[in-house]
């Protein structure tokens, strides 16, 4: 990956087609988010087989658009969390739990941790070969990180959260090395309960987040946060925790920082206080179906680069695009690579 100004990039999650599964808003059912998942439309073997189909149709979706960094749009998950947690041992997804989340944001249906927390194989590796062999563009993965995971699940073995964490960390780590070694540009851990949970990421949010990273060698590595996704009907409140969540970040060993800006409306100047990191800046909206003007992109980043250097910003939505239809994330996506390109042309005429 080129160091210039304004990379693009995506968060993680794409829409999938209606062919593939069914579309549900996030709230239709409280299994969406952190339980089982919508329903696939078909199963078996013709349903890996669409599910390669969504991965190349993704691909393609985001290179039409020149996205530079894509991911697989987590075609073949019906959760960004369950789809990793399922696959670990220790947690329990037949019998579930009631669970207030996100700082009592919702109340969910949520799996169990129910034994010590264990890779038993790899997870996502194949799936990385996959998206590698369809794509000669850097390759982003996705992981769910450890804090969320662990408020994404009804402990029943721990007893304790940072200890909870941390043998989850240890199991993502084992998974994110051989993503390392498998070539992935970029390894993510999605933590969006480090806005919600301020005094935990400064108590053994960074320990848990550093202890996924150990051992790294190729990859960068990045962490995605925000105000989680927007649903009709539940609030979002866009609490004041980025000012204490990104100084104890400054301190972490993570490359890169997937930050919230555009739904939020949070003030650039929050990027004095992680000068080492790489940003991927939120200047797109994955909430309303809206189409940003390139020439709003452009100045979003513009300003954000008066507290950052512009090869250190990325543009990128504020979260996963899964909430949207189509043909709307196509155009956002065009419009956040428009926008790029009209902020490095202002970026080069200026004295």
């Amino acid at each position: 990956m080129t160091a210039r100004p304004f990379l693009t990039t995506v968060v993680g999650s794409m829409p999938k087609p209606t062919w593939l599964q069914e579309k549900l808003a996030l709230n239709a059912d409280s299994k969406q988010v952190h339980g089982k998942g919508a329903d696939w439309v078909l199963s078996g073997d013709v349903l890996e087989a669409a599910q390669g189909d969504a991965v190349r149709l993704t691909l393609h979706d985001q290179g039409r658009a020149g996205i530079d960094i894509v991911s697989d749009g987590e075609q073949r998950r019906k959760s960004y969390v369950t789809y990793v947690t399922g696959r670990l041992e220790g947690f329990d997804y037949e019998v579930l739990a009631k669970k207030w989340t996100r700082n009592n944001r919702r109340l969910a249906e949520v799996g169990r941790c129910v034994g010590p927390v264990k890779r038993r194989s790899p997870i996502v590796v194949d799936d990385l070969r996959f998206i590698v062999a369809e794509t000669d563009r850097p390759v982003k993965i996705t992981l769910p990180g450890p804090m969320t995971v662990v408020d994404s699940t009804a402990d029943e073995h721990y007893g304790d959260e940072r200890e909870f964490a941390l043998a989850v960390a240890a199991a993502l780590n084992q998974e994110a090395r051989d993503l390392d070694a498998q070539g992935a540009a970029v390894i993510q851990f999605d933590e969006p309960v480090f806005s919600r949970y301020a005094e935990k990421v400064v108590d053994w949010g960074i320990e848990a987040l550093d202890r996924c990273l150990v051992g790294l060698r190729q990859a960068k590595t990045a962490v995605h946060i925000c105000y989680s996704y927007p649903m009709p009907g539940v609030p979002r409140p866009i609490v004041d925790s980025y000012p204490v969540i990104l100084a104890e970040l400054e301190g972490s060993k993570v490359d890169q920082l997937s930050l919230e800006f555009e739904a939020s409306k949070l003030d650039p100047k929050l990027l004095r206080l992680c000068p080492s990191k790489t940003v991927m800046f939120g200047c797109i909206d994955n909430g309303n179906n809206d189409v940003e003007p390139p020439e709003q992109v452009a100045a979003k980043l513009l300003a954000a680069a008066r507290h950052l250097p512009p090869e250190q910003i990325q543009a990128a939505p504020d979260c996963g695009l899964v909430p949207l239809s189509l043909d709307v994330a196509r155009d956002k996506l065009k419009a956040l690579v428009a926008g790029a390109h009209l902020a490095r042309k202002r970026l080069t005429r200026q004295p």
